[in-house]
């Protein structure tokens, strides 16, 4: 059965610490949570479940069914949370924006925002471009770079499925440590979904995505749980050609890749295509024994007949190849496959 919480208080200390850091008032959140999907409910579900004052943005049927039912998480975790809705930007206030909305109207939102109370913006939604969105919003002091290896599924009736926990990853572009990427880590750590502290963010959040860009486009293609297409020989060379050549785009920036993510593409990228295959399928091996019923977001949306986010990802990537004069043929080729299954199935 499912457990209302109440948010419990907070020490008077914790909380003179945290305004202390922030620079704060203590009547603003301390979260501003944009977007309800299934990750902005998590976390904003499990945030306020933990004692911190958090506010999400919502709209429509999503905004109303939490104001009057909680939110509820299921899968890993299972509770029903209420949290403080708003559903105009411009109404969003927090210490820390955590972005957690796709699609084409992102960056008009992200300017309706009042900058002023916000002392760190960043974003959990895949590809790189949101980056440079939440630095043109509030300027690129106040943004952190950050990737979720975690995941969770909004169902027909608006529960979340919980389904992924394996962390979310924030750290200073600069690789320095920092106060304020501890506190947040800590806080999100503490409140159930796992979050770490990483120096290396950008090579983190490039390698994240050369793993990511094969996936989603399999998963859109093929329409399978994630297992299924890691394991086909033909999918898993794929989806090695396309973290090869997003290998080199990053190598093209200066910036170098990791095998710390869902794939190891370090050394998928350092080997032969076929050794690169084998690693993919390896690792479909392991979802299916421990996550098989994983789906890409990229495929939730497709089966609830909402836009894919191929612009601010593959787009994004595809543009940069031009620019640097990388040659990338298979990400050419997925962009427009993938393009038009997004235009096709709506």
């Amino acid at each position: 059965m499912l457990r209302r919480y109440r948010t419990p208080r907070r020490s008077l200390l914790d909380t003179a610490r945290c305004a202390i850091y922030f620079g704060r008032t203590l009547a603003n959140p301390e979260f501003a949570i944009l977007g309800a999907g299934a990750m902005g409910s998590i976390l904003a579900a499990h945030l306020a479940r933990a004692g911190c004052s958090v506010t999400v943005l919502a709209r429509g049927k999503r905004a109303a069914q939490i104001e009057n039912e909680g939110i509820c998480i299921t899968g890993l975790s299972q509770f029903i949370q209420p949290v403080r809705v708003v559903r105009d930007p411009a109404d969003l206030r927090g210490d820390v924006l955590i972005a957690a909305i796709k699609g084409p109207d992102v960056r008009a939102i992200l300017k309706l925002i009042p900058p002023e109370p916000i002392g760190a913006a960043l974003s959990i939604q895949n590809g790189l471009e949101k980056n440079d969105l939440l630095s043109d919003a509030f300027g690129s002091r106040r943004v952190l770079g950050a990737l979720a290896n975690t995941s969770g599924e909004m169902l027909a009736d608006g529960k979340v499925a919980f389904t992924r926990n394996a962390g979310i990853y924030i750290g200073e572009f600069d690789g320095a440590s920092s106060g304020r990427v501890v506190e947040i880590v800590a806080a999100i750590d503490g409140s159930g979904v796992r979050a770490h502290a990483n120096n290396q963010i950008l090579s983190l959040e490039w390698s994240k995505f050369a793993a990511w860009a094969g996936m989603m486009v399999l998963s859109v293609t093929t329409r399978a749980p994630t297992w299924k297409y890691l394991k086909d020989p033909s999918a898993a060379k794929l989806i090695a050609q396309l973290a090869a050549e997003m290998s080199h785009i990053a190598r093209a920036l200066g910036i170098g890749l990791t095998d710390d993510s869902v794939l190891p593409v370090a050394r998928m990228c350092a080997g032969t295509e076929t050794e690169a295959a084998n690693l993919v399928m390896r690792l479909g091996a392991q979802f299916e024994q421990s996550a098989p019923q994983h789906r890409m977001s990229a495929l939730q949306d497709l089966n609830a007949g909402r836009s894919l986010e191929i612009e601010p990802t593959l787009g994004y990537a595809h543009r940069l190849a031009l620019k640097l004069g990388v040659s990338d043929p298979t990400l050419e080729a997925c962009l427009n496959l993938t393009q038009a299954i997004d235009k096709t199935q709506r």
